[in-house]
């Protein structure tokens, strides 16, 4: 059984950046939170794939240590396909073209060994579902964590304040943040999270690391200071599940802990950035993670 049930989309993506391109590499919010959280912890992942998807990215996740049991093949579509460039600003991507296909019509379906973990990321899909995967774990989590995008925001934006309120940690970026509580100042953004019962907010704010708000308390990470940045996908993504990954090894929701949570987040989304697709983040070793979560704590010391 997972320790970590991870929640999302599963995809073939086509990323152009500065520094080349790749074509129907493997993505999707769950396949970067489900790798980032297997260096921790053993995640399964819910989601759906067409009969496109290559069994060469099966075998990349079963190695990873990710239990597949909750992903669905739909084998009269194709695969989610995702293509985006981006510039020389490495902080957000050009849509060229979003095709659905199987992701369209997505219902998770939570396999019986599922419904009881003690944990619970909810990717960026429509809010609606991450609510309804939640009413289907058999008893609440110790931690749920939800994500979002601005495509959810813009259209259901009631819904998306609901899944704030039912969740413990709210992660979504700096951007997304003042779009949802229409206010230019995260910190207004991360008080208005509060108030709404999330236990912690947690704002991103891409290359320049990350903000955890909670009750009496705020914590910066810094940005990890990159110099070959090929591909920012999934950062965002691999983030959150390393966040909840390393909680879950710990078992400690101390916010003392959150705080090593957050830098080790932080740690896993730069390497990530430094190869196209999951070719970095599936390669990195628990020694890699922790010489970088040490440079952290020099790089804020004084």
């Amino acid at each position: 059984m997972p320790r970590v049930v991870i929640v999302g989309s599963v995809a073939l993506d086509d990323v152009q950046t500065p520094f080349g391109k790749v074509e129907n590499a493997l993505g999707g919010s769950a396949v970067y939170a489900g790798i980032a959280c297997s260096l921790f912890s053993k995640p399964g992942i819910v989601g759906v794939i067409g009969s496109d998807f290559p069994k060469k990215y099966l075998d990349l996740l079963a190695a990873c240590g990710i239990d597949l049991t909750g992903l669905e093949t739909d084998s009269a579509g194709k695969t989610f396909h995702w293509a985006g460039r981006y510039g020389l600003d490495l902080n957000s991507a050009n849509t060229l073209s979003t095709q659905l296909n199987v992701f369209e019509n997505f219902t998770p379906k939570l396999p019986d060994s599922y419904r009881s973990a003690d944990f619970l990321f909810l990717g960026n899909i429509d809010p609606g579902l991450q609510l309804d995967v939640l009413k289907k774990m058999e008893k609440r989590p110790k931690l749920v964590v939800a994500d979002t995008m601005n495509l959810w925001i813009s259209t259901m934006r009631e819904k998306v304040l609901e899944v704030v309120k039912e969740v413990d940690i709210c992660l979504m970026n700096d951007a997304e943040a003042r779009q949802l509580f229409r206010t230019p100042s995260i910190v207004g953004a991360a008080r208005q999270i509060l108030a709404l019962d999330s236990k912690i907010a947690i704002i991103k704010k891409g290359e320049h690391g990350a903000v955890m708000f909670g009750k009496g308390i705020h914590f910066a990470c810094p940005g990890y200071p990159l110099e070959n940045v090929l591909d920012p996908t999934g950062s965002g993504d691999c983030f959150g599940g390393t966040l909840i990954g390393y909680i879950a090894k710990t078992n400690d929701l101390s916010l003392k802990n959150m705080r090593k949570a957050v830098v080790y987040a932080s740690s896993v989304a730069s390497f990530n950035a430094e190869g196209f697709s999951v070719e970095k983040v599936s390669s990195i070793s628990k020694k890699d993670i922790d010489m970088r979560y040490r440079e952290f704590g020099r790089f804020v010391k004084f």
